[in-house]
């Protein structure tokens, strides 16, 4: 009788993760760079309408359903509505990235660096409205799913969550490879691209943290992928160089501060 695993299957999970995905951004970027010929509605779908992004929570969907079956998933499912948890945590969701970020520019215009105006600030009523989209279109819904409910937790099933945590965010970081290759607004892919993996990497270990110690809930994680995203649009401070080394420095106290407290092997003093 065959006997189903609990554990997903964490290369079936990445090789669906970047094959749905870089399906998609592979021939975008060979295009945008000469290397192929595509039709132009073609082009504009890869540019507008790409379905890419969903890839992490395809993924993750499929390795559960093999592993665990209809349970599986329907717990994965659970996990992101997983509404109820302490209020310290949703501030901390809400506010601890978008607190580095703004100070990052606060440190940068000390330093004497003019950052850019913010488009939000000028139009402060699409503020609110911005985090809604992040949050079901701008990654972290589509994300969260594979990176911390399949990723992150298999690999701590092997090895301590500080561990797990920086693998997985190098995988991360590696999965949006190809867009430094296309022309694109967002800061991210406009600067070197081992800068986005210095900061996915430790954005991961943050986001873990935060998982543990919310009984494994996706939709904490998915508030604080959504107010990282949202930070990046109200705040330019990443915009300039000073402003990034600030946030780089400041992220790195950070995550230092909360390896040190947690503790590294489980990144909580919970026993649950």
């Amino acid at each position: 009788m065959l006997v189903k695993s609990k554990r997903p299957n964490l290369v079936l999970f990445y090789a669906i993760a970047f094959g749905f995905a870089w399906l998609f951004w592979v021939p975008l970027a060979l295009f945008e760079n000469g290397m192929l010929a595509l039709p132009e509605a073609v082009e504009q779908f890869l540019n507008d309408s790409s379905p890419a992004a969903w890839g992490p929570l395809i993924a993750a969907v499929i390795a559960i359903a093999l592993s665990s079956g209809l349970g599986g998933v329907k717990d994965l499912i659970k996990r992101m509505f997983r509404f109820r948890f302490g209020f310290a945590w949703y501030l901390v969701c809400l506010i601890l990235i978008p607190a580095i970020v703004w100070f990052s520019g606060i440190i940068a215009e000390w330093q004497g660096s003019e950052l850019p105006v913010s488009e939000a600030m000028a139009n402060p009523i699409a503020i609110p409205i911005a985090f809604l989209w992040i949050f079901f279109f701008g990654g972290p819904l589509q994300e969260e799913a594979g990176w911390r409910g399949v990723a992150a937790e298999g690999f701590q099933k092997r090895t301590s969550a500080l561990v797990a945590s920086i693998i997985a965010g190098v995988l991360w970081g590696l999965w949006h490879l190809p867009l430094f290759y296309v022309p694109r607004e967002e800061i991210y892919y406009n600067q070197p691209f081992l800068g986005l993996l210095a900061s996915t990497v430790m954005l991961s270990v943050l986001l873990v943290w935060v998982y543990n110690n919310t009984g494994r809930s996706l939709f904490a994680v998915m508030l604080m992928h959504t107010s990282f995203n949202w930070s990046n649009y109200v705040f330019t401070s990443l915009q300039d160089d000073t402003g990034g080394l600030a946030y780089m420095i400041l992220m790195f106290i950070t995550v230092v501060t909360v390896v040190i407290i947690a503790g590294p092997y489980k990144l909580t003093r919970s026993s649950t």
